[in-house]
């Protein structure tokens, strides 16, 4: 229905529904080790009809204005998301998340669809503060809080039981007038 560019390369950003299932499933196999390194996102996803519920449960919490996810397409073909996570509209918080098959990473998809998702939080929704928390081992992942500017509030040490081990999380944070001061200096800078 709608598709928002992200660059010259063909990336878009794109609502991700129920009826994409098979798509999604297909990108859930290609990228199913890669994207379970750190997180279990798409884990229990073994066909397309789990895939459709996975999918049908976000858009139920979308209109509940609790989480949502949203696709990167590049050259027509989905290669991972970008999500909300935790959205309070009424306290001015969320959590912000990615997921990416290999075929997707090394491009800053992720961070380009971040800056779209950020600005419409905070100059659409009036979130107040975006979090990121990451598993301290995701380099790829702390990177693109690093490059959105975000603040590493601190680590929650041994936090996430995963794979066999107890990884620490990193939480890295931004508030909104620390945002739309990075995003004025940037327009500045461009000109």
């Amino acid at each position: 229905m709608y598709a928002i560019s992200l660059g010259d390369d063909g990336a878009e950003l794109r609502p991700l529904e129920p009826w994409h299932a098979e798509e999604f499933f297909a990108h859930l196999e290609r990228g199913r080790e890669f994207i379970g390194r750190f997180i279990n996102f798409g884990s229990q996803e073994t066909d397309v009809e789990s895939a459709r519920a996975l999918l049908q449960r976000y858009a139920d919490l979308r209109a509940a204005d609790s989480r949502s996810l949203h696709g990167l397409w590049l050259n027509g073909k989905l290669v991972g998301g970008v999500l909300f996570l935790n959205f309070d509209a009424a306290n001015g918080n969320c959590e912000v998340g990615c997921w990416l098959e290999p075929a997707g990473t090394g491009r800053g998809l992720v961070t380009r669809a971040m800056r779209v998702l950020i600005d419409w939080a905070v100059e659409e929704r009036g979130i107040h503060r975006i979090e990121w928390v990451a598993a301290a081992g995701n380099q790829p992942s702390l990177n693109v809080a690093r490059r959105l500017g975000m603040t590493r509030d601190g680590v929650r040490r041994e936090a996430h039981p995963y794979g066999g081990v107890r990884h620490d999380l990193e939480v890295w944070s931004v508030l909104a007038p620390e945002w739309r001061a990075a995003r004025a200096r940037a327009a500045h800078d461009d000109h």
